[in-house]
């Protein structure tokens, strides 16, 4: 697809260019060694989502390491199976799709890894002042930027795979307003990175992160994750089906679990178990 601008009203009385994908483009921003590397590179205009589109494919023999990026998505899908709204090259939505040799379990941590990957590569493009919420979102000032969508299959004891998805707002203009819940974009933040760069970026920082978590697992990302994590030292919410429970976030452990300290003493909590507000 040819990389091509056109003007795209995205609030009232205000034009903006349409920054569009080109899978050339990225491909040509990539280390030429990791270029090689590659699957399936794949930009298409609208999809349901680039995890669903990927994960499709697996059972007809999809390549490792395999991306697929779309320019609109109608049923993007955030944790808990949460829509994720993104307009017209409003957002960056890309997926990732990696094999593995070891057990399913081994995989724990993977979305901390891949959130870590994709705020570090924001910061690498000039944007300041990025956090992250456990377990799989990111945020700035206050409010969600972005998220992690991490799919698992395979056998428990391996191989197995993941499809990674990593979705970034950019542009949403009066979309922001309809998401639900406190939302922000780069453009609110300063002007975005072209949405090729950064894709490329952001594919290259996910493949050295995921090479050294399949190596070596989650320790050695652990201090960078707690300079960007928003939660630990926080009077936090823990929700779950009962009701919720107040405790101080204290970091991750070495599972990606979150720590929190509850009156009765310290306990490690699941992403699949609950969810965490922090007291306002």
């Amino acid at each position: 697809m040819a990389a091509s601008r056109h003007r795209l009203d995205v609030d009232p009385g205000r034009a903006q260019p349409l920054d569009l994908l080109d899978a050339q483009a990225i491909a040509a921003a990539l280390p030429a060694a990791l270029r090689r590397r590659l699957g399936l590179l794949e930009v298409a205009w609208q999809l349901d989502s680039t995890n669903s589109a990927l994960l499709r494919r697996i059972e007809a023999g999809l390549a490792d390491r395999s991306v697929c990026l779309a320019e609109q998505q109608s049923a993007g899908r955030g944790r808990r199976g949460r829509p994720w709204r993104m307009p017209l090259a409003g957002g960056l939505a890309l997926s990732l799709y990696r094999r593995f040799d070891g057990a399913l379990a081994s995989l724990a941590g993977l979305s901390l890894v891949a959130g870590l990957a994709a705020a570090e590569t924001l910061a690498a493009c000039g944007v300041a002042g990025v956090g992250l919420k456990w377990p799989n979102d990111l945020v700035a000032r206050g409010a969600k930027l972005g998220g992690v969508l991490v799919e698992l299959g395979g056998e428990a004891l391996g191989p197995c795979h993941a499809v990674i998805g990593v979705g970034i707002n950019l542009r949403l203009g009066t979309t922001l307003a309809a998401i639900g819940q406190p939302a922000i974009d780069l453009a609110t933040l300063g002007p975005p990175p072209p949405r090729n760069l950064l894709a490329a970026r952001l594919i290259a920082a996910l493949e050295r992160a995921i090479d050294e978590f399949a190596q070596v697992g989650l320790g050695p990302f652990a201090a960078r994750y707690a300079r960007l994590d928003v939660l630990r030292g926080q009077a936090v919410q823990v929700l779950h089906a009962g009701g919720s429970r107040p405790g101080i976030a204290r970091g991750i452990d070495a599972r990606g679990a979150l720590r929190v300290a509850f009156d009765e003493g310290e306990r490690a909590i699941d992403s699949g178990e609950v969810s965490v507000r922090t007291n306002r």
